[in-house]
């Protein structure tokens, strides 16, 4: 039996012999998806505004290309024939895939939406997130914030990967490949038992630091590290008496209460930290005071380089009101 002639179809041609179907493209997909709908070529024409005898055109090529026949057509109206019937639901699929791509695609054109993975180093992390989640609350409400909290290697190695897309910690890194958006400098603070000797001075000398019970964090995390190179300017020997027993500064805090000896603390880290005792008092050192870096930091050549430098001027102006000095952007 001969097909039926399929109207738009070149002198109302049949689809040709099977072969390897070609692969169709998406306006021949959305013309066969809408006559499928209307069961009518006029009415699906104006449903996706084309022109009918585009649409058939579009319908008859898409047969050609796959070697089936999707329509019957008779005197009165148009029917899907069974294979039509089968890759009708195919093709909704696929037009649905390809709408919720440029969906998507035009969210990631779209500054500050999507997933945005911060990695955060630990002594970082308590003091500046309620500030950072304010700010995204507030400014970036589409921005679905993801927060890492990590030791600085891991973080790094979680960047370079692709795992993270921005970091928050201590610089400079040394890390080749990464670009660093300073945030802000801020003092170090000696925490000492409450009857110290040290304990309520504002101009203690460097070299105090040579001979004291000095309480630092594990190996691994950057403070120590940070700890270890002012305690070696102020020239305390490499063999003076180290005591590392904690992996937060919340436990260092408690030791030093507990008369284990003195530790430094971040000025960020003071009022969280030493608010739980009163078994506490602080010492601030003469200028100039030793200090660290908090910055940003991305990959270089990051798609979203813009979008970063951006939340790291808008994260600057947030943090202005803590015991911090900004840095320039």
């Amino acid at each position: 039996m001969a097909a039926s002639s399929i109207p738009g179809a070149p002198g109302g041609r049949a689809p040709a012999p099977a072969g390897k179907p070609r692969q169709p493209s998406l306006s021949q997909l959305r013309a066969f998806a809408a006559v499928a709908e209307h069961l009518h070529f006029r009415d699906a024409a104006a449903a996706i505004g084309m022109s009918q005898p585009a649409l058939s055109g579009a319908v008859a090529a898409l047969e050609e290309a796959l070697g089936v026949q999707l329509l019957e057509r008779t005197t009165r109206k148009v029917l899907l024939s069974p294979a039509g019937e089968r890759l009708a639901a195919r093709a909704r699929t696929v037009l649905e895939a390809v709408g919720a791509l440029m969906e998507e695609a035009e969210a990631a054109r779209a500054p500050f939406t999507g997933v945005l993975r911060l990695g955060v180093i630990p002594t970082v992390a308590p003091y500046l997130l309620p500030t950072v989640l304010r700010l995204v609350r507030k400014r970036y409400p589409r921005l679905d914030l993801q927060v890492h909290e990590e030791q600085t290697a891991s973080l790094l190695d979680g960047l370079a990967h692709g795992r993270l897309d921005l970091l928050l910690l201590a610089v400079p890194l040394a890390a080749p490949g990464v670009i660093e958006l300073p945030l802000f400098d801020e003092d170090f603070v000696l925490v000492t038992p409450r009857d110290h000797w040290l304990g309520g001075r504002s101009d203690i000398p460097r070299a105090a630091l040579k001979e004291l019970d000095l309480l630092l964090l594990d190996e691994g995390h950057c403070l120590r590290d940070q700890a270890l190179d002012i305690c070696r300017e102020a020239g305390r020997t490499e063999g003076a008496p180290v005591t590392t027993s904690a992996a937060g500064l919340s436990t260092l805090v408690q030791l030093v209460a507990g008369g284990l000896g003195v530790t430094l603390l971040p000025r960020t880290a003071l009022r969280v930290e030493t608010g739980r005792s009163e078994q506490l008092t602080t010492g601030y050192f003469a200028d100039p005071a030793p200090s660290r870096r908090i910055a940003l930091a991305m990959r270089a050549g990051a798609a979203r380089q813009e979008e970063f430098e951006a939340f790291a001027a808008a994260l600057r102006e947030a943090l202005g009101p803590l015991p911090v000095r900004i840095a320039k952007g």
